[in-house]
């Protein structure tokens, strides 16, 4: 089964079809997120943040665009080079690198206001011991005061006893009709995903792409004790927020 950087590295020019509106979620997205951080974290002035699973810029786009200041990394080389062309098409600064989550504080070597792990990325690590081992550089990188963000699945609502599809609809760009879907085929406690990117010009045929990657279907409570036990505080989960569930926890301002 290839890594995720295969994955996103195969999916990064499409990424964006999964959305019936890409431009329209980073800017509800970063909406979203903006109103938690307020909320959240008590910084001010120029607040940074490290999203530290940026894909082709869902979050960090938007984020930037609020006057954010953004560092961003993503195990795909492909997903962070669409990242930096995006960037710089809108005109944002967004410092970004090729980084393996696990490694945060290697590949970044500083504190941050605002710790992102988005889009269900950290279930990409298929055991509680790697997701704690990137957990402790995740706090190791939120600056005292500052808080972390992770969205993933909410697993425990999804029936991962059978192979299920999750259609994301048909688009019309660059004179093709795209029409894109995943399968899921479950492995417990993982589960494999196969995502097909149909193009149809309109002839006889199509061409299909499929892109494969394993997850860990990782229960929200399970990822609230590891954050505590890699050293947040005040970790809880945010429902109705974000468009998954969010987990926050926060680095106390004061450590002894």
């Amino acid at each position: 089964m290839p890594g995720p950087e295969d994955f996103y590295d195969a999916l990064a020019p499409f990424y964006h079809l999964i959305f019936p509106d890409w431009e329209a979620s980073i800017a509800r997205q970063a909406a979203a997120l903006d109103q938690v951080i307020r909320a959240e974290a008590d910084v001010g002035g120029e607040r940074t943040v490290l999203d530290l699973a940026c894909g082709i810029g869902t979050q960090a786009l938007g984020l930037a665009a609020l006057g954010y200041r953004v560092t961003a990394s993503d195990l795909s080389p492909g997903a962070v080079r669409r990242l930096r062309d995006e960037a710089a098409r809108r005109g944002l600064t967004i410092d970004a690198k090729v980084a393996d989550m696990r490694w945060a504080w290697d590949a970044h070597g500083r504190v941050f206001d605002i710790v992102l792990c988005a889009d269900n990325a950290l279930p990409h690590l298929l055991t509680d011991g790697e997701i704690l081992d990137a957990l402790r550089d995740f706090r190791r990188c939120t600056a005292p005061g500052g808080i972390c963000l992770v969205s993933i699945r909410d697993y425990e609502s999804i029936d991962l006893q059978t192979a299920r599809m999750h259609p994301h609809g048909v688009r019309e760009e660059d004179g093709a009709r795209w029409v894109l879907f995943q399968v899921w085929d479950p492995r417990p406690p993982l589960y494999e995903t196969s995502m097909y990117v149909v193009e149809d010009r309109g002839g006889a045929g199509a061409q299909t792409r499929v892109m494969r990657a394993t997850y860990y279907a990782l229960p929200v409570p399970r990822l609230i004790e590891l954050m505590r036990e890699a050293g947040f505080d005040d970790v809880r989960r945010l429902d109705g927020a974000f468009y998954q569930p969010l987990v926050i926890g926060r680095r106390p301002a004061h450590e002894g």
